[in-house]
């Protein structure tokens, strides 16, 4: 076997199903050993689709999305999805070509210093220097990602080890050509002791350790009865969940049927959308602000108190403050609470409402003030809907979306304003059927995350909404959509603009420079991809149109709808910083 070849068994040894990768000649082995594996190769056109990809394949399986990129631009092009997977607390395995060890800062192709441009983006980055590197390296990648607080790992692959031995020695010698001063000669002993060298190992030494996966965290029992018992006092609290406790998606289902039962207000948000359903009577989507203002407990499990919270100042300050973290600095940011629980989220909740009896009574006043307001807002929404606007009203769209969701439906949002409004508006239906990018605010998430939600749950309706600048990012990958046979709906709202921007800077700057777009034709450039491409102009056509694309999209075919869309003042000073 050749390096690629070994890579190979080792990802399909951790459970690894998809390899996301756009080509590169120093990745080359890798992605041929992963198809005899039986591992999918999916070719993107971007590279950080890939890596957004593989993220996605992380957060829905809860095993590390795995990408392949070739060196130097492969890798700088990456970093951003890097990031986004770093601050979204996304385990992912990122591999890196990168030229021959030999060759290593002579100048060859490609060659920069990857280690010490992604460090800071990274848990962990390792160079392979010796084929003995391979198999623990690798293993030690999957365990070092999913531990703790996840995220990204970086492994450089050096071209000269995804081959076999004896190939790598006939290029080597071949490129000295025949020695025949003492100089060529020293030369030619130096390269092939090099290659003896990083070839060292022997077969037993690659075979894989079969480690067990990662156990799930410990709970201390007698901080859930804490909690139970502030519980007891209060008479109107709340809960917040984040992302963080979906790490374990194997548990999410159980978590989700406890926490229907659980009793107490909830507010839900990033990845744990869809936790308790579209239409729960503890769930709450509006006036999260004025929730947490009024509240006397506040319970906040799997997110830091950042910006998406003002920083902590929404919480009523005689509130009691919990938090429950996997990452100490995240327990604490911003505001000191007064029991930070450092421990996984999922696990904890799963403890605290496995025997706790719903409490809906003894809140029940609270619960009618928290109705009223969602009452109001939704109120609200409706009267902003029913307008007329130039093109389609962006939240009536967002209202017949809604409608047009299958059960098992999956939602990627990817962009500023519409999407904004869509998650006011567009209701997933179960666990793990929203995502978003995260606490970054990446755009251009779209296209990998539809991918991976596609290939992970093949019978799943996957609707991609992007704003119209967000798509600039990912229009391309419609012909990935194609060439793998992804029937992925897409969804433009096309406001021929970036509107969530250009709604603030043009009231303070009194100038909307830089943030104007047009009324592009995307459907045309679907079309051109050999996708499926509609034009929705008229608001009367939207249920045809959107039942269409669901046609579509059953046949088999990737199909992007472009919503000409009108504005509305309901998202004026959302911008958030």
């Amino acid at each position: 076997m050749n390096g690629g070849d070994i890579i190979a068994r080792v990802l399909k040894n951790q459970g690894v199903k998809f390899l996301f990768t756009l080509c590169g000649g120093h990745i080359s082995p890798i992605l041929v050993g992963a198809k005899h594996q039986g591992i999918r190769v999916i070719d993107v056109r971007q590279e950080p689709t890939a890596v957004f990809a593989a993220d996605a394949v992380s957060r829905l399986t809860g095993i590390p999305g795995v990408a392949a990129v070739t060196a130097g631009p492969g890798v700088t092009n990456s970093i951003t999805a890097l990031k986004n997977a770093q601050m979204a607390q996304s385990p992912l395995i990122l591999l890196g070509g990168a030229p021959p060890t030999v060759l290593k800062g002579r100048g060859a192709l490609q060659d920069i210093d990857h280690l010490k441009l992604v460090k800071t983006v990274v848990k962990w980055a390792v160079s392979i220097n010796q084929d003995c590197d391979i198999v623990p390296a690798f293993e030690e990648a999957f365990d070092v990602s999913r531990s703790g607080v996840p995220g990204p790992v970086f492994i450089e692959c050096p071209l000269d080890l995804l081959y076999d031995k004896a190939l790598v020695q006939e290029w080597y010698l071949r490129k000295s050509g025949k020695a025949l001063t003492y100089s060529e000669k020293a030369i030619n002993w130096y390269l092939r002791r090099h290659v003896d060298k990083i070839f060292a190992c022997s077969g037993k030494s690659l075979d894989l350790a079969g480690k067990e996966s990662m156990t799930p965290f410990s709970v201390d029992p007698e901080k859930v009865q804490n909690v139970r018992h502030r519980l007891s006092q209060a008479k109107a609290p709340i809960l917040v969940i984040g992302s963080q406790a979906t790490l374990f998606p194997d548990k999410v289902r159980q978590l989700s049927e406890q926490l229907r039962n659980f009793g107490i207000p909830t507010y839900l948000t990033g990845m744990a959308r869809g936790l308790m359903g579209a239409d729960h009577p503890m769930l709450f989507r509006h006036q999260r602000a004025q929730a947490l203002k009024k509240a006397d407990l506040v319970m906040i499990a799997g997110m830091p108190c950042d910006f998406r919270l003002d920083y902590g100042r929404v919480i009523n300050p005689k509130a009691f403050y919990i938090a429950i973290n996997r990452s100490k600095d995240d327990l604490k940011k911003n505001k000191k609470p007064h029991m930070a629980i450092l421990q996984d989220p999922c696990m904890f909740l799963l403890e605290l409402t496995a025997k706790a009896e719903s409490a809906q009574d003894q809140f029940s006043s609270w619960v009618e003030q928290l109705k009223d307001r969602d009452s109001l807002k939704n109120q609200k929404i409706k009267e902003t809907a029913s307008r007329l606007t130039e093109f389609i009203n962006p939240l009536l769209l967002c209202e017949k979306i809604n409608a047009a969701l299958d059960n098992d439906s999956i939602i990627i949002g990817d962009g500023g304003d519409f999407v904004g409004t869509a998650s006011y508006i567009v209701k997933p239906r179960k666990p793990l059927s929203w995502l978003d990018p995260g606490a970054f605010g990446t755009l251009g998430v779209g296209a990998g995350f539809a991918i991976a939600a596609k290939l992970v749950r093949p019978d799943a309706e996957v609707w991609l909404l992007y704003g119209d600048g967000a798509a600039g990012y990912g229009l391309i990958e419609q012909d990935t959509f194609v060439r793998h046979a992804l029937p992925i709906i897409t969804v433009i709202g096309n406001d021929a603009g970036w509107t969530q921007i250009a709604r603030d800077q043009k009231v303070v700057l009194g100038d909307d420079v830089g943030t104007v777009l047009q009324y592009s034709k995307y459907h045309k450039t679907a079309e051109s991809l050999d996708a499926e491409g509609l034009l929705l102009e008229d608001d009367k056509k939207i249920d045809r149109v959107l039942e269409s694309a669901k046609k579509k999209a059953r046949e088999g075919r990737p199909v992007l709808v472009n919503a000409f869309l009108g504005q509305t003042d309901f998202r004026k000073g959302s911008i958030s910083v």
